[in-house]
């Protein structure tokens, strides 16, 4: 089947792209509002943007043509926190994706603690075994469709003890993040295995295979 997307509608585009760009981390952002007033919301559009300079990013839609909070708080704050959901939070961080009106207080609707940040206003999720402390670096709202892209450089990292070994790696097991795939679909990580990488020149055996 081939696919030209400019002859799809947004609907059917975001049901091509969001099922087969599979499975995604989800970035649970909270940011504060210039009156300190706290916003907590789930993003599987995020990711990693670099290891040096540290710097995630992630992805925010509007809502009837405005930018939905999380974006516009970390753009007028210049800070957010990006929070890892485990296994053990997905009630929890379902319930914060929640429509809301503006003045409700998600950690509060979704009965989390928050711990202030270090480095930046936003506060982080207590339970999140990992939480990354980030100054706003760029933003780039998207030609049409009304979405924008937020970069953010990671200050600070909160990493629950023992997730990492003695040569720095993570138990992603331990870890247990949460993926997300289309609709309503959540999975958590399944079978882990690990493939060595090829090297070059290939040895005389794999040679012209």
């Amino acid at each position: 089947m081939r696919i030209d997307l400019d002859t799809l509608d947004a609907k059917e585009r975001h049901k091509l792209l969001n099922g087969t760009v599979v499975p995604r981390p989800i970035g649970w952002i909270s940011t504060v509002d210039g009156d300190g007033r706290r916003n907590l919301a789930p993003f599987s559009w995020f990711t990693i943007a670099a290891s040096t300079p540290p710097v995630l990013m992630f992805s925010v839609g509007s809502r009837d043509g405005v930018l939905k909070d999380t974006a516009t708080n970390a753009v007028a704050t210049g800070g957010f926190v990006a929070n890892v959901a485990s296994g053990d939070l997905v009630k929890a961080m379902n319930d914060t994706s929640v429509e809301a009106p503006d003045h409700v207080d998600e950690f509060d609707f979704a009965n989390l603690d928050a711990t202030p940040s270090e480095r930046v206003a936003a506060p982080r999720v207590s339970a999140a075994p990992v939480s990354f402390e980030c100054e706003t670096l760029h933003h780039y709202a998207i030609p049409e469709g009304g979405n924008t892209v937020v970069f953010g450089r990671v200050l600070l990292a909160h990493v629950r003890d023992g997730l990492r070994d003695a040569q720095g790696y993570v138990d992603v097991r331990a870890l247990d993040p949460v993926a997300r795939l289309a609709g309503l679909d959540y999975a958590s990580l399944g079978d882990v295995f690990a493939v060595a990488r090829p090297a070059w020149p290939p040895d005389d055996d794999s040679a012209g295979a």
